[in-house]
């Protein structure tokens, strides 16, 4: 299983993508403007679309894939989420009046994208691999993903403030290869982070003492500029494990 890491930023600006995992060529877990460093012939085999949330950062590239690839696929693109998302998609995206109903185009029996309401909790069987819909503790309903394929798994907890369904979720399970972990804001600060539903370097050291596993960790969604710092903290704030940080482009092999 192979994971390309095409954004990771909670913002923009030039060098910064917002969230989008690429899974072997074919899978993407969220469609953040990190979506636009792939080329078009790419975009063209992606099948299958795991959404966390219906935040932007994490669906703005959804409407600019299906104008690019509409006329390019063999079949429609699966796209996953909770039904919350997905009717966030259906009233404030795909309606005709922000962007064209590309559940629709080219025709309904056909189109772009097809949209998929799944449950907490639930897994599919994607091409080889397992991936389970985790729930989080976000302002809006979110879901973090395990992905198990060839006796390998890494997990993602998308946006999320201190729960305890993701790591309990994770524990079920006999292994944990790599976890991609938020921590959103500085400790500095937390309070606003636990408003926003994000972690701080503080509250995600003392949710990880609720893991079982010790996996290679990286951290995500971090605020433009604030890398360095957030970074530091956690290792800091988290003791036992070994914690990196994402800037985009980074190549995962399990």
């Amino acid at each position: 299983m192979r994971i390309k890491v095409l954004g990771s930023s909670g913002g923009v600006a030039r060098g910064y993508r917002t969230t989008s995992f690429l899974i072997d060529d074919d899978l993407l877990i969220d469609a953040g403007t990190g979506v636009q460093e792939m080329d078009i012939d790419d975009m063209v085999n992606i099948r299958h679309i795991f959404l966390t949330h219906s935040h932007f950062d994490h669906i703005a590239a959804l409407p600019l894939l299906a104008d690019t690839v509409f006329d390019k696929i063999p079949a429609p693109i699966e796209v996953y989420g909770l039904a919350e998302t997905i009717g966030a998609l259906r009233e404030h995206v795909f309606n005709n009046v922000l962007w064209p109903d590309f559940t629709r185009i080219p025709n309904r029996e056909n189109p772009v994208f097809r949209l998929n309401e799944i449950d907490r909790g639930s897994v599919h069987q994607v091409c080889g691999r397992s991936i389970e819909m985790i729930p989080v503790q976000h302002i809006v309903p979110g879901v973090g993903y395990r992905v198990e394929s060839a006796g390998k798994a890494f997990a993602f907890s998308g946006d999320t403030a201190s729960n305890d369904s993701f790591w309990e979720a994770l524990n079920r399970h006999e292994m944990l290869d790599l976890l991609f972990v938020e921590s959103a804001f500085p400790n500095a600060n937390c309070e606003l982070s636990k408003r926003s539903g994000h972690y701080c370097p503080d509250t995600l050291a003392a949710d990880l003492k609720k893991l079982r596993h010790s996996p290679r960790i990286c951290i995500s969604h971090p605020k433009p500029g604030e890398e360095s710092i957030i970074l530091e903290e956690c290792r800091e704030a988290i003791i036992g494990h070994k914690i990196e940080g994402l800037v985009g482009n980074e190549h995962f092999a399990l």
